[in-house]
C-alpha cells in the first residue's frame, strides 16, 4: 500500500536522523541550546502578556461590568489635575437622577473615610465606605454570610456594617462575626454580613478588607450637606457606554447650571476604556517580549546552519557512497533537512517543558499568574519546525548538489 510505504520511508528518515545526531551528542546538545532558550523565552513571554491581561481583567471584574465613575472636580485646571476631594459638587440627588437615565442600569453614591476601627483591645486604621444597597449589585459584591445593606438601613441611618472576609478572619478567627460589634471612629456598628471574594475596589482597597456602612450613617463631615465623594454608575451594556457617558454629562451640566464654554465641575471615567488600555498593554508586552525571544531563536537557527554545514563537510564521503549506491539528490536533501528539523523540534519540546516549569514556579509564589495555553505550545512547535526548515535548507541543498565522484575522491 502506498500509505504504508510512505510511513515506513518517513520512519526510516527520522531514525537515520536520530542516529546521525546521536553520533555527536555533545555537539548536538550545544547546538540545540540556542533553540531551547529561544523557545522557552518565546513561550514565557507570551504567557507573561496573557497573565498581565488576565490580571487587569480580574481586577476590573471586581468593579463590575460596564462601569462609569463620576467624580467631582474639573478634569484640568491651570494645566494640572484638580484633586477630586477639593470641592465637592456631586450630591445624593445627582445619583438618584443619574440612576433614572434610560441608558443606565443604575447609580450609587459613595462617601469614604479613613477611621480608627476598634474591637475589644484590637485597633487599626481602615477605609470605610458609606454606600447604598444599589452598590452591591453594581459592583458585583456577594455576601457569603449574613445579609447586605437594605434601603431601611439607609433611611434610618442604622449603624450596621458589612465587612470583608479578611477583616472577619482577623478579628473573629474561628468565630461567627454576625451580630458582633465594631467601633468606627468610636461609634458602635453591628456586623450584619461578610463579603465573599477578593480584588481591589476603586480606591485601591482590597475587597477582603472592605468595610461598608449605610451612606447616611458613616461619620464623614462634608463641607456641603448631602454631597458625596463619587458616584458609581453602570451602563446597560457595552454598546451603550458612550451614550451613557454622554447622558450623564448632559444631565449634570443641566443640574449644576453649567452653560456655554464653562468647564464641567465633574469627571467621568469609563472603566471599559481602562480595560481596553490594559488589553493593548498586554498585547504590546507579548509582542515586545516575544520579539526578544525570537531573536534568541534566530541566533539558535544560525548556530544550527553553521553546525549542519560542518556536518556536510565531515560527511562528504558518506554522501558520495549513498549516491553511488542509488540515493538521489532529493534523498540527501531530505536526510540533512530532517536532521535540522529534528534538532529544532527536540529543542522546542525541551524549551516548552522549561517554560512550563518556569510558569509553575511563578504561579507557586501566588503573586502573579501565568497561563501556559495550548496555543503557546503549538506556536512554539510550529516556530521551531520553521526554524529548522529555514536554517537547515541551505546546508541540505548544498549536500544534495555534491557530485558522487568528487565525494569519493576525498579521504
Amino acid at each position: 500500500m502506498p500509505g504504508v510505504g510512505v510511513a515506513m520511508s518517513l520512519a526510516q528518515i527520522l531514525l537515520e536522523a536520530f542516529r546521525s545526531l546521536a553520533a555527536n551528542r555533545l555537539r548536538t546538545g550545544l547546538t540545540m541550546l540556542g533553540i531551547i532558550i529561544g523557545i522557552a523565552s518565546v513561550v514565557l513571554m507570551l504567557s507573561v502578556g496573557d497573565g498581565v491581561r488576565a490580571f487587569i481583567n480580574k481586577e476590573l471584574a471586581v468593579l463590575g461590568s460596564n462601569q462609569l465613575i463620576v467624580q467631582p472636580g474639573t478634569p484640568t485646571e491651570g494645566g494640572a489635575r484638580r484633586r477630586t476631594n477639593e470641592s465637592p459638587t456631586l450630591t445624593i440627588e445627582d445619583a438618584v437622577a443619574i440612576s433614572a437615565l434610560p441608558s443606565l442600569r443604575g447609580a450609587a453614591p459613595t462617601l469614604q473615610g479613613y477611621f480608627q476601627i476598634l474591637y475589644g483591645d484590637d485597633n487599626s486604621n481602615s477605609v470605610v465606605l458609606g454606600v447604598t444597597p444599589d452598590m452591591f449589585a453594581l459592583r458585583n459584591w456577594k455576601v457569603e454570610r449574613g445579609v447586605a445593606l437594605a434601603d431601611s438601613d439607609v433611611r434610618s441611618a442604622n449603624r450596621v456594617i458589612v465587612i470583608g472576609s479578611r477583616v472577619a478572619s482577623t478579628y473573629y478567627y474561628r468565630r461567627d462575626p454576625i451580630g458582633q460589634t465594631l467601633r468606627v471612629d468610636g461609634r458602635p456598628f453591628t456586623i450584619i454580613g461578610v463579603l465573599a471574594g477578593s480584588g481591589r475596589t476603586l480606591d485601591g482597597t482590597d475587597l477582603g478588607e472592605l468595610m461598608a456602612v449605610p451612606i447616611t450613617a458613616i461619620p464623614v463631615r462634608m463641607p456641603r450637606p448631602r454631597t458625596v465623594h463619587y458616584i458609581n454608575a453602570q451602563a446597560r451594556d457595552e454598546a451603550t457606554m458612550k451614550e451613557a457617558e454622554r447622558d450623564i454629562a448632559e444631565l449634570l451640566r443641566d443640574r449644576h447650571r453649567i452653560t456655554g464654554d464653562k468647564l464641567d465641575d465633574f469627571q467621568i471615567t469609563n472603566l471599559a476604556s481602562i480595560a481596553q488600555t490594559g488589553e493593548a498593554i498586554g498585547a504590546g508586552l507579548s509582542i515586545g517580549l516575544g520579539v526578544v525571544g525570537a531573536i534568541s531563536l534566530i541566533v539558535g537557527g544560525i548556530g544550527i546552519m553553521n553546525i549542519m554545514l560542518v556536518s556536510v563537510s565531515e560527511r562528504v564521503r558518506e554522501i558520495g557512497i549513498r549516491m553511488a549506491i542509488g540515493a538521489k539528490p532529493a534523498h540527501v536533501l531530505v536526510q540533512f533537512l530532517s536532521e535540522a528539523v529534528v534538532m529544532c523540534i527536540l529543542g522546542g519540546v525541551i524549551g516548552v517543558a522549561l517554560a512550563a516549569l518556569g510558569a509553575w514556579g511563578v504561579n507557586s509564589t501566588g503573586k502573579f499568574e501565568m497561563s501556559l495555553g495550548l496555543s503557546h505550545v503549538l506556536t512554539a512547535v510550529l516556530f521551531s519546525t520553521g526554524v529548522g526548515l529555514f536554517f537547515g535548507f541551505y546546508p541540505a541543498r548544498r549536500a544534495s548538489r555534491l557530485l558522487p565522484i568528487e565525494c569519493l575522491r576525498q579521504d
